[in-house]
């Protein structure tokens, strides 16, 4: 049988082209933020997803953890190229488990997140929890500017990217204060947990600038040409 085109890594850059794609073409100027803030909220959207999945599902994650952790001992990297190439059917894109594989691959860097005992999965799971409706407020903000209030959506989006990029470097911080890191690839780490990390810290600093900048000036003036 042939492989299926379809799998983990391709499904996610579908979901994000699709979801970022459709707005921005309804834009008549797009600027670097307007771009980088739908790109980013809608990265938050398909991972807060996951995030869910994570809460709901964690005894299953810790049980697949246990046998990713004998298969892979030494080769974690190994796991996440499996697990991104891993082909999926149409059903198996919308099925839970699929989603929840990506948290007991990603526990093989860092344990914490298969067990809900741990700041890292309570972070995650909230907000999954709580920060889609702000981003789909914030999406709303850039490409119908004329149909939110800039006071409702600035609130709330600083209070969102306020509160993501926070847990991110909190995150951060007890990964490796507890050291999390000792014993595996400097590039592995900094690409898995470093790279991923830091959208919610970097992006979330235009986000902030956005929501102040709507709530200064009573507008949605900041995304340039939209009114």
């Amino acid at each position: 049988m042939a492989s299926s085109p379809l799998n983990v890594g391709s499904a996610i850059a579908i979901f994000l082209v699709v979801t970022t794609g459709w707005p921005l073409s309804q834009l008549s100027t797009v600027t670097p933020l307007t771009f980088s803030l739908l790109l980013f909220n809608n990265i938050n959207i398909f991972i807060a997803l996951c995030e869910i999945v994570l809460g709901f599902n964690i005894d299953c994650i810790q049980r697949d953890y246990k046998k990713l952790k004998a298969k892979y001992a030494g080769n974690e990297w190994g796991a996440c190229i499996a697990y991104l190439t891993m082909p999926l059917t149409i059903r198996q894109a919308f099925e839970a488990k699929t989603w929840a594989r990506m948290w007991s691959t990603y526990a093989l860097y860092d344990p914490s997140y298969q067990n809900h005992e741990s700041f890292g999965f309570f972070i995650d799971f909230g907000n999954g929890l709580s920060t889609i409706p702000p981003s789909i407020l914030m999406n709303a903000a850039i490409v119908y500017p004329d149909k939110v209030s800039p006071l409702w959506a600035g609130c709330i989006g600083l209070a969102m990217y306020w509160q993501v990029m926070y847990g991110a470097i909190v995150y951060v911080g007890t990964f490796l204060f507890n050291k999390r890191h000792r014993g595996k690839p400097l590039l592995e780490v900094s690409l898995f947990v470093g790279f991923s990390n830091s959208l919610w810290i970097v992006f979330p600093v235009g986000g902030i600038y956005a929501c102040f900048c709507m709530l200064r000036d009573g507008d949605m003036g900041v995304f340039g040409g939209l009114q």
